[in-house]
């Protein structure tokens, strides 16, 4: 059984003019949206800034609320929940944030900070077994227990990171959503996280969405990688594939600006014009259309069917041919 099924998740935001106006459209920050998600995977999620990459994220684990579809978790739809019987599903499903300098409160200690979700769940039994559960999950993440009364200040971006991770283990989840979780370290920092997040995947049996704009981490982490372009699924496929036979012309293009370590190896750049249109108006037919390199008179106008061109190899393209 999978572990996750969103179905045709839409998260649509109003657009008001004025204090006491009605909408007068809508933001289609994910625009039906199904994927799937099994026990003990990474699924990688890339796409531009702006594509509705954490907004999609978010939705999967609550903390929006969706405007239509369903997200069934462990079988049982979480979109219907609220309150008290959310609060209770939450301990499968938790987040580790982009910035690792402003998802910290600056004001908490670092045992305070893990400790905070042990007594909201009530997970340990008393002060001491507190104490000892923290100070296990700051050793699982690579820090060290004399860390627990300093203050996030007082750590580097990685370490910061860590203490995230280490706040998202505590309840012993099932899930954890990967938001750009190495964007904002150095280099050499992001390799460090990247293997620790992986070591964890293979102890505890986690399943991780592993949202990213660089399809190389991607590539690295992922058994299956979803593409996004403004709110829309465009291709879905194994990691591998994804980067050795792309199929949409948007996925080509991501992949022809990852640069190549063998300085013999050429690889073709692919220049897209413009910018991506606006989430408020997206064009008709195929949303990459008034970008695409080799759209037709059909791209503008006809919606492409998200269609398996390969097994387990799906994109959203008429041009897109069937192996």
């Amino acid at each position: 059984m999978n572990l996750l099924e969103v179905r045709n998740l839409k998260v649509h935001f109003p657009v008001r003019h004025g204090l006491l106006s009605r909408d007068k459209a809508f933001v289609k920050a994910v625009d039906d949206v199904s994927f799937t998600l099994e026990p003990a995977e990474t699924l990688g999620l890339v796409g531009e800034s702006g594509c509705g990459k954490t907004t999609l994220g978010r939705a999967v684990i609550r903390l929006l609320k969706p405007t239509s579809g369903s997200v069934h978790f462990e079988g049982e739809d979480i979109t219907r929940f609220h309150g008290s019987q959310l609060r209770s599903r939450r301990r499968k499903f938790q987040i580790i944030f982009q910035d690792p300098y402003g998802s910290l409160d600056q004001r908490m200690t670092v045992e305070d900070i893990i400790g905070e979700a042990l007594d909201i769940h009530r997970l340990t039994d008393g002060a001491v077994a507190r104490r000892k559960r923290i100070e296990e999950l700051l050793e699982a993440v690579g820090l060290a227990p004399q860390h627990l009364q300093r203050y996030p200040h007082e750590f580097s971006g990685g370490q910061r990171q860590r203490i995230g991770i280490a706040r998202a283990l505590a309840v012993e989840p099932r899930l954890i959503i990967c938001d750009e979780p190495v964007s904002a370290l150095d280099v050499s920092v992001q390799a460090q996280i990247i293997n620790l997040l992986q070591d964890l995947q293979r102890e505890r049996g986690l399943a991780y969405l592993f949202i990213a704009h660089d399809l190389a981490v991607v590539e690295h982490i992922s058994r299956r990688v979803i593409v996004m372009y403004l709110g829309k699924v465009v291709e879905l496929c194994d990691s591998k594939s994804v980067i050795r036979s792309p199929k949409h012309p948007y996925t080509q293009a991501l992949i022809s600006a990852i640069p190549v370590v063998d300085p013999d190896a050429k690889r073709k750049r692919i220049l897209l014009p413009g910018d991506v249109p606006s989430p408020i108006h997206p064009p008709p037919g195929c949303p990459f259309h008034p970008r695409c390199p080799i759209a037709e008179a059909r791209c503008r106008t006809e919606v492409p069917t998200f269609r398996e061109t390969a097994p387990g190899h799906w994109v959203a393209c008429h041009l897109a041919t069937e192996e």
